[in-house]
């Protein structure tokens, strides 16, 4: 099931990207953000169009849409529902569906929406923290990435 040495691989493809900390960081928060979305079959789509549009890391981007599983989608859309009845000063109320497409989300949408807007604001803000950390510590290991890095924090931009 989980090939632990098939995600070391892809992560440290990941982390050795040639480009700044803070755009690989980019381009995994806003996929962080789309993947907290309630618009489960297009999580990947709006990456790519987000990361076109924005100029992001595309691999990050789509990387970062797929952070929200399937594991975690009910959790998290039952306290983004309750968040957002909140903020929009109804009671917090239990969201009941009976299954995971938008015409059964659609009643909530309002509440869902904006809970989700906020989790997924904060989690992507987590999650451009954490990768930023991650690359400039993955590459401080290695010394041609570790060059590459100085360089590319003197300029403040990718080099070409």
């Amino acid at each position: 099931m989980l090939n632990k040495e098939k995600w070391k691989k892809n992560i440290k493809a990941i982390l050795s990207l040639d480009s700044h900390p803070g755009h690989i960081a980019a381009g995994f928060a806003v996929g962080v953000f789309i993947s907290f979305t309630p618009f489960f079959a297009f999580h990947t789509l709006m990456a790519i169009a987000a990361a076109f549009i924005f100029r992001l890391n595309k691999l990050t981007c789509i990387t970062g849409a797929w952070v929200n599983t399937p594991l975690t989608v009910v959790p998290v859309l039952a306290i983004s529902y309750k968040l957002g009845r909140v903020m929009r000063g109804l009671p917090p109320a239990e969201l009941s569906f009976h299954r995971l497409d938008w015409h059964a989300l659609k009643p909530h949408a309002t509440s869902l929406l904006l809970g989700t807007s906020v989790i997924g604001f904060v989690a992507a803000v987590i999650a451009y923290v954490i990768c930023y950390w991650l690359v400039v510590r993955f590459r401080r290991k290695d010394e041609t990435l570790a060059t590459l890095a100085e360089e590319m924090e003197e300029v403040g931009e990718e080099l070409e």
